[in-house]
């Protein structure tokens, strides 16, 4: 039985420099070395090659099954890495695109440039060439961020004996501090899916999940200098936008909808240790889709961000914190509105420049900065026989975020304060100043301290934000789903129509044992007050509230009889509104288990008993939830298989007879060697008995004079995401995404909350009401004198989204992009309920059809 399974794993802290592994790169004549995937170059056989391998699994601690060699060189401009990795069984190695080798053998190496023992770049390969690359701004081994895609160069051969990786990696790709000599932590990994084996050079155990404080050391780097680089990255692009149905009057959807764009981002290095990026225009560097969804609630939905300039170092400017910078935010479709018998209103706020400056200083300060703004946007008006005209929709903003960290101690601590600003050009009396607030400001730090090298962790954090703008426009903020300040039973709040102005704070604390033989636990608190508000650059969907949670967790590494590992684990958390009012309680317990095939199941179930919800009547008193419980169950089958599925069903109900049942499952199979398609079916009936409808005057004096009108709705939603992937070649890809789906709600059992505080529904048509139903008028209601009409809300929507890109890195850091995307749907006022047929019936209705093509430069003069 292996050392790790048997005995306490030694903390980074606990770990002198002078005891880790050391591995040495050797310094070599320029030109020396062709990378070409077959190491046949004299120099490679005069480097010492690093062999000390050991397996994390299937045998924690037991030598690698198979040799593998890796030797390290450089030159004043890149790191080489070569590596034989032998092999007695068949090599899986399928083709994919860019980041995806789950199911293929690879090879990675990670490198802590700073030696900071806390961040690493990782650059890998796969037996059949496929690139791996992703940034740890964390010391957490499932933290890595898969959009870091520097430029670098990997190839790869197979033969008798296995194969061969070759690995370029330009010193203008990493960070570093300019000293001599350097010295790097590092890590080497082999994954051999066709033995479910994971081999490493420096152990990490299976109770670990950090990552780079467990690195080696690379030694022997020496006389190269931070690189001063310039790179540029123009791109043009050309695209059709067909629109499916249109009115032959309406004189903004011509045939085709021609568009031309041109822009560049820019990349400067500033120092040894900044990086200076900007953007002109800046696009997106692929055409995704967001999901389709039917959102019933009143809060926003927040999708990933897509564009490459946002995303590259974004965990920089956010934090572990992502209240405060939402980067969507900029450039997002205008908030105004525009009348007219035809409207073309613009689909985002045009960029018109953006700059950002990231590094990391010899002190161990992280510097993120970013600056962007914006332009005034019109849409364009039409109304009958010939009347142009044009609305103001969007003023011109200017955005800036800054954030600085700094890391202290020898386990990596960190402390950091960071401010992000919004100023829109809004003068007094314009009508978008009613829409949107004038200033936006935040201001926050954070702390992480690491104890005993990381196994006990301490998180703080405070904020205070401010907005400021006309009376209407803060009116907004104060009634909106965030914290509903107008509720007329809140006496705990203020609201103030007349004000210009609102301030809030939040503060969060918390502290975790992450590293254990067996027990885990976490216990934490977050306050938010009423007038916190992110929105304008971040994002928040609530605040109000006062929060205490805590988890406990018992696992078990070592393989037995009918596992590989399992954990149990028990979470609590509750959550009460400033005036004391619990707002949501919940216990949740959980069961994993790892079988000895390397399969997966999980087991959950939570319950959570009566609460108040202070945001159910959109503004009006606080009304009460029932009672509910819920369990669910997942079953995943082993990473490494060729063919990979999984399932995840989960059941629950409330008192009041409410329902919510899911089932989804997935597949991923390979028909070939360059294939791969996925299958994520869905299925999901939710019964929802407090569905808002509406608030109209003419209530009692228990709801303070106003009627609040629910309804219970059964819904059901079937909805299937389908990836279909062929692989060329490594650097030459297509990918096909579509997403057919199909959506019903029905509403019943009509009528309004009895009093407030409680969950008590007075049913219309019933106690002296009435209640018809006429097709295309909607619901009339009639209560003694008084007589209003609700519409009809029952929906049935269809739709089919769609991608086809193909890609093309005809050159290092140079792309070509063809792209197709479809949008089509139909939506119907219906109570009757989908089937499995209308979720694929979408694939015929009627829609827009998008073309692009794109085409990105990668330069480097320096």
């Amino acid at each position: 039985m292996s050392l790790w399974a048997t005995a306490p794993v030694a903390s980074a802290q606990d770990t002198p420099d002078d005891v880790r592994k050391q591995a040495r790169a050797v310094r070599i004549a320029a030109g020396a070395i062709d990378v070409d995937g077959r190491l046949d170059e004299a120099v490679w056989s005069t480097i010492q090659p690093v062999t000390d391998f050991v397996q994390k699994e299937p045998d924690e601690g037991a030598p690698p099954t198979d040799r593998m060699e890796v030797r390290l060189a450089y030159d004043d401009d890149a790191l080489y890495v070569g590596a034989r990795l032998y092999s007695s069984a068949p090599i899986q190695a399928p083709m994919g695109r860019r980041d995806e080798g789950e199911q293929s053998e690879h090879l990675l190496l990670s490198f802590d440039t700073y030696l900071d023992r806390r961040t690493a770049s990782t650059f890998g390969v796969t037996a059949a060439g496929v690139r791996l690359d992703r940034y740890y701004a964390v010391d957490e081994q499932d933290e890595g961020d898969s959009d870091f895609d520097p430029v670098w160069v990997a190839r790869t051969s197979l033969d008798g004996q296995g194969w061969i990786a070759e690995l370029w990696i330009p010193f203008s790709q990493l960070r570093f501090t300019e000293r001599s000599p350097q010295v790097w932590g590092m890590n080497i990994q082999r994954w051999v899916p066709s033995r479910n084996e994971e081999v490493y050079w420096s152990p990490v155990a299976r109770t670990e999940e950090r990552w780079a404080s467990l690195f080696g050391d690379l030694h022997g780097i020496d006389g190269i200098r931070p690189s001063r680089r310039l790179e540029l990255l123009p791109y043009v692009a050309t695209s059709s936008h067909l629109i499916g149905g249109r009115d032959p009057r309406d004189p903004f959807t011509g045939s085709g909808d021609l568009d031309r764009r041109v822009g560049l981002d820019t990349k400067i290095g500033l120092g040894s240790n900044l990086t200076l990026e900007a953007t002109v225009n800046p696009d997106f560097g692929q055409v995704e889709a967001d999901p389709a969804e039917v959102n019933l609630s009143a809060f926003e939905t927040f999708f990933s961000e897509r564009r490459p300039f946002f995303v590259e170092g974004s965990e920089l400017l956010t934090g572990p914190f992502q209240d405060y910078f939402y980067s969507r935010r900029i450039g997002a479709p205008p908030s105004g509105e525009a009348s007219g018998e035809f409207v073309d209103n613009p689909t985002t706020a045009t960029i018109l420049g953006a700059a950002k400056l990231t590094g990391r200083l010899e002190s161990g300060l992280s510097i993120g900065m970013l600056g962007a703004v914006t332009a005034e946007e019109f849409a364009r008006t039409f109304d009958a026989p010939n009347l142009f005209g044009r609305t103001r929709v969007a003023p011109q903003a200017t955005y800036g975020v800054g954030r600085l960290q700094q890391e202290f101690g020898e386990a990596g601590s960190t402390t950091a304060l960071m401010a992000t600003a919004i100023h829109r050009n809004l003068d007094i009396g314009d009508p978008l100043a009613a829409l949107l607030t004038r200033n936006a400001f935040t201001v926050s730090s954070d702390s992480l301290i690491r104890l005993q090298g990381g196994d006990y962790e301490v998180v703080v954090n405070a904020g205070a934000t401010y907005v400021d703008g006309d009376a209407s426009a803060i009116d907004r903020v104060q009634r909106a789903s965030a914290r509903y300040l107008q509720r007329s039973d809140a006496d705990y709040v203020t609201y103030d129509p007349t004000r210009t102005s609102l301030t809030g704070m939040t503060a969060t604390a918390r502290v975790q044992r992450r590293n254990g033989r067996h027990w885990l636990w976490e216990f934490g608190s977050q306050a938010q007050s009423p007038g916190f508000e992110t929105n304008d650059v971040g994002r928040i969907a609530s605040v109000d509230g006062i929060s205490g949670e805590a988890e406990l967790e018992y696992r078990e590494t070592v393989p037995g009889r009918w596992w590989r590992q399992y954990a149990v684990g028990v979470a609590s958390v509750q959550e009460w509104n400033y005036g004391g009012d619990l707002q949501e309680a919940e216990l949740e317990s959980e069961a994993g288990l790892i079988w000895p095939n390397f399969w997966e199941t999980d087991v959950s179930w939570s319950y959570s008993p009566r609460s108040q919800d202070m945001r159910l009547t959109r503004g009006g008193p606080s009304m009460e939830r029932p009672a509910s419980w819920e369990a669910a169950v997942d079953v995943e089958s082993s990473d490494a298989s060729q063919t990979r599925s999984d399932v995840r069903m989960s059941y629950g109900r409330d008192e009041d007879g409410g329902l919510a049942f899911e089932v989804n499952a997935g597949v991923t199979v390979q028909p070939g060697s360059q294939w791969q398609l996925s299958i994520g079916p869905g299925y999901e009936r939710e019964v929802a008995t407090q569905q808002y409808v509406s608030a109209v005057a003419g209530g009692g004096a228990l709801t303070y004079g106003r009627r609040y009108i629910f309804a219970d709705v059964d819904r059901s939603t079937y909805s299937t995401e389908i990836r279909l992937n062929y692989t060329f070649k490594p650097d030459l890809t297509l990918d096909f995404y579509g997403e057919p789906f199909a959506a019903s709600g029905r509403y019943s059992h009509l009528g309004e909350l009895a009093a407030a505080r409680t969950r008590l529904r007075r049913l219309y048509g019933t106690d002296g009401t009435t209640l018809v139903t006429a097709p295309g008028r909607g619901v009339m209601v009639t209560d003694g004198a008084s007589a209003f009409t609700l519409r009809d809300r029952d929906f049935n929507v269809q739709s089919f989204r769609s991608n086809l890109v193909l890609r093309w890195e005809w050159r290092a850091g140079s792309t070509l992009y063809f792209v197709w995307q479809q949008d089509r749907s139909a939506e119907l006022t219906s109570p009757s309920r989908v089937t499995l047929g209308d979720m694929f019936g979408s694939l015929g209705k009627g829609g827009d059809n998008f073309f692009a093509i794109k085409a990105s430069f990668w330069f480097s003069p320096t």
